[in-house]
């Protein structure tokens, strides 16, 4: 791959990475904010990290099908969670692939699929590695790996008007194959935080949520059919609008983190872009009676775009409101009609909990509230790099839960967050310089929400990624011991597999076993994900 570069260790591109004085700037800012933070230290840089030689040689008859040049070997090597990030910054990629792969077409995925096969070395599926669970990470021990990265796989191959579908490559980006539908005045309409470089393969991988925070939250619902080449064969499901005809092939790969086969181009279902938008920010004295509100909402058959709801203190934390009273974004948009009148049904259900709207503003992009939570929400990733470079510990954890057993999950798992998040970074519990601990809807249905929690801490220099990893097994716990999910929206990877194991059924996971021992009796495809081989 060639042209502008992304960065080796963190978020975006190389030439995005702030400068000494911007952060000495941020720093000041972060300081004053948040009453912790603001040592600067510098990111090693990709020359001075120490990388381990590689256990493979690319076959010389293969062309550049295979490079192991340093620095995609590094960008391959870790994800984009806070405990990557940090050891990215600093330097530290333990599991580098021995090999990173760049595939054209399904020929040479079968050719890569075929050669590690062969050489016993596992493949890791790899789309824009924005992975926060541990995805794409091989950490296989003595195990050669391969890195396939699928991102030359980019195109929108063919659009069907009249079914509203189109069949897309699983390498575009979301910006690629938005660019590519536009052309036919279609979008796919699903943005996740990580949009600008994710894929839609590792979309149908992970799961994900996208821009929709009812009725179509989830990629799943905006899947026709998957094509996925195996280590035995093609997997194809016939394009269909629906169908009874036994448990669905398409579900099978949807959420399968590439345990199964490659996703190679899948039928997804577009639609006109939307002409007709409206948005509103709705402010609350109490959290719980706003949830309520949004509990009514979900359950109203509305369906609103937006329907996110933060609380004070994450409203506060991201500008978009004064840090005492929580806060609704509500949105409707149409291709097709005016959405004013269901804007006015769901304001008149949140007036009677209490809410108190703001402005109604047009064209979606609401009001100064909301506007804030968008440009907040979008640059939250790039942040995080600035933030670990200031020692700031900045991580989320969500969950989706029924709305019946919200109220005690919630306090239960706010109680686990703060109390370990106080124990292990030595700062007060409450006052000027005290960690926080917030708590927002991502997506809400008409049985239950979707919380996401976010931590924001003093880091423990150079001990940054236990300090992470001690708070995220607290709240693991809270979250699996109270009745959540694992993850909502982010997948399982190698983090999330000690609880991931516990959710699960057990018949189910024997069944997942017989399924990768049929179509991966090797046991190439990302090891250690979901099951183990």
């Amino acid at each position: 791959m060639t042209g502008r570069r992304l960065k080796h260790w963190g978020w975006g591109y190389e030439d995005q990475a702030p400068s000494r004085a911007e952060l000495e700037q941020a720093a000041a800012g972060i300081r004053e904010r948040f009453g912790f933070g603001g040592d600067i230290e510098e990111a090693v840089p990709l020359s001075d990290v120490e990388l381990r030689a590689s256990r493979l040689k690319a076959p010389a008859e293969l062309g550049d099908l295979f490079t192991d040049e340093r620095y995609e070997r590094v960008s391959h090597a870790l994800g984009k969670a806070y405990r990557d990030v940090v050891r990215g910054f600093r330097g530290e990629f333990s599991n580098p692939p021995d090999l990173v792969a760049y595939p054209r077409g399904e020929s040479e995925i079968e050719v890569v699929l075929s050669w590690c096969e062969a050489e016993g070395a596992a493949v890791v599926p790899f789309g824009g590695g924005t992975s926060v669970v541990g995805g794409v990470e091989p950490r296989l021990g003595d195990r050669p790996v391969v890195s396939l990265d699928l991102r030359r796989l980019d195109r929108v191959l063919e659009v069907d008007a009249e079914s509203l579908a189109a069949r897309i490559q699983a390498g575009a980006t979301g910006p690629r194959l938005e660019e590519q539908l536009r052309e036919r005045g279609l979008t796919l309409r699903h943005f996740p935080q990580s949009f600008e470089y994710s894929t839609l393969g590792g979309w149908i991988a992970t799961r994900a949520g996208g821009h929709f925070a009812t009725l179509y939250t989830h990629i799943d619902d905006l899947v026709e059919s998957v094509r996925a080449i195996t280590p035995r064969g093609t997997w194809e499901s016939r394009r269909l609008p629906g169908s009874g005809a036994g448990p669905s092939p398409d579900r099978a790969l949807i959420g399968s983190e590439g345990i199964l086969g490659v996703i190679a181009d899948a039928w997804v279902r577009v639609r006109p872009r939307p002409r007709f938008k409206v948005s509103c920010g709705v402010e609350f004295d109490d959290f719980l009676a706003a949830a309520r509100a949004v509990r009514e909402v979900s359950q109203s058959g509305l369906y609103p775009s937006n329907c996110r709801l933060l609380d004070a203190l994450e409203a506060g934390t991201t500008g978009a409101g004064s840090g005492e009273k929580s806060l609704l974004v509500l949105g409707f948009e149409s291709a097709h009609h005016p959405v004013d009148a269901p804007m006015e049904l769901a304001l008149a259900i949140a007036r009677e909990h209490g809410g108190a709207p703001g402005e109604v503003s047009g064209g979606g992009q609401g009001s100064d509230a909301v506007g804030a939570w968008r440009s907040a929400f979008l640059l939250a990733p790039y942040l995080r790099d600035t933030f670990v470079a200031c020692g700031v510990l900045s991580e989320t954890f969500e969950t989706a839960i029924t709305w019946d057993r919200f109220e005690d999950f919630h306090a239960a798992a706010m109680e686990a967050a703060r109390a370990k998040v106080a124990e292990v970074s030595g700062a007060p519990a409450d006052g000027p310089g005290a960690p926080r601990v917030t708590c927002r809807f991502t997506h809400v249905y008409p049985d239950g929400p979707a919380p996401y929690y976010t931590v924001m801490a003093p880091a423990v220099r150079g001990g940054e990624v236990e300090q992470w990893d001690e708070i995220k097994a607290a709240a693991s716990e809270a979250v699996i011991e109270n009745g959540g999910t694992i993850t909502h929206h982010h997948a399982v990877g190698r983090d999330h597999r000690p609880w991931y194991d516990r959710q699960r059924p057990a018949p189910f996971a024997a069944a997942l076993r017989a399924a990768k021992a049929e179509l991966d009796p090797a046991g190439i495809l990302n090891p250690g994900v979901l099951i183990d081989p």
